[in-house]
């Protein structure tokens, strides 16, 4: 059944979301964006806010030529909303590419970054759009840190005084969609749990988790178990010890054939004054976007994907030091 407002040919929302990514980045029908972005949508990443359907199509353009034979495998979409009012989609990608120097010469190394892009559509548009790449996991396949390829960053801009900082909530510019997705009980439930991580209740962790629960973390990381877990998520914390959890955005879903799913769109609040990921306290304000994606089971959550940008972190830190380095 054809979905209101949208072309007969997508059966549902996952059928239209991983058919038009595959549409426009691996058919090249770029042009396509015209049609599938609103005029004056609104694109957010770490780089910035990008405005308008002209705009992202250039961006889309130098993608593509920096990595002409990309694909975009979609993970999963875990999405909320109706045909009247709109969905929200949560798309987990992987992103797999040849390596290209600055010059635009293959280096050897093939890259595999996974992000999630969260994407309003309705009337068979996308006007409202957030993504959180894991950067720091292309730096390290390319032989840096995350912290080398922010100072790379910040020299290429003109070093720390003309150096652009990363996108945060001051940067932002309101959309057309307002909502905060669902009430189902796998989103509360996870959005509990990083709730119960951030007020130092690491017991959370434990009773939430699968012992065998398999992890993708930032920097492409893999992990298992929940004690994997808990050493990420205290290290997390242990970096920004008072900052603020501002749960953007959840969904809970139970689909055919699928796993009871959550999609968060978060974000950490507050100063670097502690030791752990994130090296010695700075005393940066700094903000973390990330998003997560769990799959639950019988014992707790089994799969966990979680990302942000390091690279974007370090910059923040990086620049008020008023250093590249």
């Amino acid at each position: 059944m054809a979905m209101k407002g949208f072309n007969p040919k997508w059966k549902d929302l996952p059928d239209y979301i991983l058919g038009i990514t595959k549409e426009i980045w691996e058919d090249r029908g770029v042009a396509t964006l015209h049609h599938y972005y609103g005029r004056d949508m609104i694109k957010r990443g770490s780089g910035g806010v990008v405005i308008g359907a002209q705009a992202v199509i250039d961006e889309t353009n130098q993608s593509i030529a920096g990595a002409p034979d990309i694909q975009l495998l979609g993970e999963d979409v875990i999405w909320s909303g109706n045909e009247d009012d709109g969905f929200l989609s949560s798309h987990r990608v992987l992103e797999i590419f040849a390596d290209r120097d600055a010059d635009g010469q293959p280096t050897g190394r093939q890259i595999v970054e996974r992000v999630i892009a969260d994407c309003y559509c309705i009337g068979d548009q996308i006007t409202d759009e957030w993504l959180v790449y894991d950067r720091g996991a292309s730096a390290r396949q390319r032989g840096m840190t995350p912290k080398d390829a922010a100072a790379a960053e910040i020299e290429a801009e003109g070093g720390p005084a003309s150096a652009k900082p990363p996108f945060t909530f001051a940067d932002n510019v309101p959309g057309p969609y307002q909502g905060k997705g669902n009430d189902n009980e796998w989103g509360q439930r996870y959005e509990e749990l990083l709730n119960s991580i951030m007020a130092a209740d690491f017991t959370a962790v434990g009773k939430t988790y699968d012992r065998a629960a398999h992890l993708q973390l930032p920097g492409g990381r893999e992990a298992h178990g929940a004690m994997a877990a808990d050493e990420f998520w205290l290290a997390v914390r242990a970096s920004f010890p008072t900052a603020k959890l501002v749960v953007e955005h959840r969904i809970g879903r139970e689909d055919p054939m699928l796993s009871p799913r959550s999609a968060l769109r978060w974000s950490l609040v507050g100063k670097h004054e502690g030791r752990g990921m994130f090296g010695a306290p700075s005393g940066a304000e700094v903000q973390v976007r990330g998003a997560s994606h769990a799959e639950w089971g019988p014992w707790g959550i089994r799969r966990d994907y979680v990302l942000f940008d390091e690279i974007a972190v370090w910059k923040q830190i990086l620049l008020h030091q008023g250093r590249s380095s």
